[in-house]
């Protein structure tokens, strides 16, 4: 089965596919970092158990629940936050090109918050949610991406978009980076360029 963008109505359709949900959580923020440089968004995204960078969700049957229903679920289980997830939620489904499996149907969804919500998240993440520290790294669990580049390309979005991530969430989050004006076109393409430099340098770029 090769790999594309579905609609939400043919993926849906697919006889004997696997459906995997996940969702983007961000907010806007006025605080600045050192006092000098503006974050502007708060976007979170997990490190796993595998210690691959993902997003928060999993596997939904849909014979079982609707695709929101059943990430409302996982979100409940991983992050111990309710939250309802709607079809307004929805960005893309696709045929996942970097699974073992052809048959895996990965279901991107999107939810502005407000900044206390987020906040709400990341407390309820490492206190409360059941699989934290299971399904996520208890290391790590919700990590924020820095939307910044520092001096010289050796840091914030460029570092982050160098570590490895499941799937392809790393095209999605790269596609939503942009889609929600989260950054500008440039500045991914910017981080992008410093983040293949550093994979090519030893030791990742350390100096």
């Amino acid at each position: 089965m090769a790999s594309g963008q579905l609609s939400r109505e043919e993926a849906l359709a697919c006889v004997g596919c696997r459906h995997a949900c996940h969702i983007l959580l961000y907010a806007d923020t006025e605080a600045q970092l050192f006092e000098e440089i503006p974050i502007r968004h708060i976007v979170l995204m997990q490190m796993r158990f595998d210690g691959l960078l993902g997003f928060p969700g999993g596997l939904v049957d849909p014979s079982e629940e609707s695709l929101e229903e059943g990430l409302s679920r996982e979100l409940w289980e991983e992050l111990g936050f309710s939250l309802s997830v709607t079809l307004e939620d929805h960005v893309s489904s696709c045929h996942n090109p970097s699974s073992s499996s052809s048959h895996l149907i990965t279901h991107f969804y999107a939810r502005r918050m407000e900044e206390k919500e987020i906040r709400e998240v990341e407390k309820a993440a490492a206190s409360t949610a059941t699989d934290h520290g299971h399904e996520v790294a208890i290391v790590m669990g919700m990590v924020r991406l820095p939307l910044y580049t520092l001096k010289g390309g050796e840091g914030g979005l460029p570092s982050f978009l160098s570590h490895s991530f499941i799937g392809n969430s790393r095209s999605q989050l790269e596609d939503s980076l942009v889609r929600f004006g989260l950054v500008t076109p440039e500045e991914l393409q910017t981080a992008l360029t410093h983040a293949e430099q550093r994979r090519k340098q030893p030791w990742g770029g350390a100096a």
